[in-house]
This record gives structure tokens, C-alpha cells and sequence, in this order.
């Protein structure tokens, strides 16, 4: 398939883990009505809360969240990309934030831990993901019959090797679910997820939370979608809502046939 709809939602993520997959599934709903064929959730769209509940607060996968995302996504036979969840891991005293891709069918067709966490200080605020959090080690893509699709989540965008690499898989698409804090965001979002798209020559889908979550950090929003020439064919509004924009296959294999960087790679590894 050469060309398709494709979606990202954005959302305001509270504790309220029912009321938060209730938004998410609207809004789901919403894209597959408009003929979204690929629609793609933000980072921990299923729960915000403080940094000490969140063993609490996580799943194991398969568990009731990823089995909800896998009903919705046969039901409206589309292609889910769930955004994350905080996995639990048996044994493992921290958890993982996962992002778990479902094809029409419901299965799972892939997925991806967060590999890089966010340890910075940040204004007047430390953020620390290590303390509760373990870190993924692996890229993964999902084949399927729309494209190649790359995995990665929010920090992932500043490690430009991460998305080399998923590009070396034939990924020509990739997804990026985010909480992007507000500071960072307004500084860096835009050109990062643009670089991202131009070196690599992919669409890159980032849906976004947007508002200031339980923990207290102020998230970004300005959900994105951008094309391989590193144009901003779709962004988000205030507020909860779904961005859409056509996937050109066929555009995306020109530009790489006009600029082939990909082929005059002279150092790899």
C-alpha cells in the first residue's frame, strides 16, 4: 500500500486510569471514523500519577490495558500503535514504560521497551526515570501491511543512532508516543522531530501529552506529524484532539532516490 491515513492523538493524562482510556478510546474512535488506518496514542496515556505509585499503577502485558488496546484495535480494524504503559516485569523491583503495537486482528506485532531514560534537572525541577524505571535494549520495528514501522518513545528523539538504526531494519515510518515536558518541548520538539524525519527520510508521527500531569511536570503537547522532507504536514491544537495526515509511500522512496544520504553512508556501526 503506497498511501494511507495515518493519526496521533493527543490527551491530558490524569491518575484516573479508567478515564483516561475512556478519552483515549474516543479519540481512537474518532480517527478510525475519518479512515485512519494507523493511529498512535502518547507516552503513558493510560495513567499520570506521582513517581512512588507507579509499581502500583503498572501491568504486566498481556494485561487489561494492552487486552482493551487489542479489542479496539480488531474491532475498528486498525493499525494501534498503544502509545505506553508502565510494564511489570516479574522479578524486577522498577518497571518499564512499553509500547506495545497491535495490528487489525488484535495481535501483537510488536514490542519496544524505552531504551534511554530521562535523568536531567530541569529549571527548578529534578526528573529522575532511573529511580523507578528500567531501561529496554533493544530497537524494534513492526512489519506489517501498511509499511515498516519504528518503535521509540519521547527521550528516544535526542539519540539519532536509535533511529538510524530502526531506518537499517526498513523502518519508513516510525512512531514516537511522548510526554515531552514543557521546557524542553518549547525549545526542542519541533526541530528535533523535524531532524529526525530529514536525515532519516521517514514520517515521523508524534502524539503528544499536552497539560500538566499529577506528578506536577507541565507537558508540551503540539503533537506532530512530519514527512521525510522534514515538513510539518500535521499539528496539534490546545488541548485533547487527533491530528491526521496522509503517509505517501511513494513520495518518501523520491526524496530518498533524489537525496540518496542513505546510500552514501560512508560511516556505519
Amino acid at each position: 500500500m503506497d498511501r494511507f491515513t495515518a493519526a496521533a492523538v493527543q490527551l491530558h493524562v490524569n491518575s484516573d486510569k479508567g478515564g483516561n482510556f475512556a478519552r483515549a478510546e474516543a479519540l481512537v474512535r474518532a480517527a478510525a471514523s475519518r479512515g485512519a488506518r494507523l493511529i498512535a496514542l502518547p507516552e503513558l496515556f493510560f495513567w499520570g500519577g506521582p513517581n512512588d505509585a507507579e509499581l502500583d499503577a503498572a501491568e504486566p502485558i498481556p494485561g487489561p490495558t494492552t487486552s482493551a488496546l487489542s479489542a479496539l484495535a480488531r474491532e475498528l480494524r486498525v493499525f494501534l500503535v498503544g502509545g505506553s504503559i508502565l510494564e511489570r516485569a516479574e522479578g524486577l523491583s522498577k518497571v518499564y514504560n512499553t509500547c506495545v503495537a497491535f495490528d487489525p486482528d488484535g495481535a501483537a506485532i510488536a514490542t519496544y521497551r524505552k531504551v534511554h531514560l530521562f535523568d536531567v534537572d530541569i529549571a527548578d525541577r529534578s526528573i529522575r526515570e532511573s529511580t523507578h524505571r528500567a531501561a529496554g535494549a533493544e530497537t524494534v520495528v513492526a512489519t506489517c501491511d501498511l509499511t515498516t514501522i519504528g518503535l521509540s518513545i519521547c527521550y528516544d528523539l535526542r539519540f539519532p543512532e536509535l533511529f538510524r538504526r530502526l531506518v537499517d531494519a526498513r523502518a519508513r515510518v516510525i512512531c514516537m508516543p511522548s510526554a515531552f515536558t514543557f521546557v524542553t518541548g518549547a525549545a526542542h520538539w519541533e526541530p528535533l522531530l523535524r531532524a529526525r524525519a530529514i536525515e532519516n527520510q521517514v514520517y515521523v508521527i508524534a502524539p503528544d501529552q499536552h497539560g500538566r500531569g499529577a506528578s506536577g511536570v507541565l507537558n508540551y503537547g503540539h503533537s506532530m506529524i512530519v514527512d521525510p522532507w522534514g515538513t510539518i504536514v500535521a499539528r496539534a491544537a490546545e488541548g485533547d484532539g487527533v491530528i491526521f495526515a496522509d503517509i505517501d509511500l511513494a513520495y518518501l522512496e523520491r526524496v530518498r532516490r533524489e537525496i540518496p544520504c542513505l546510500d552514501h553512508r560512508v560511516l556505519r556501526g
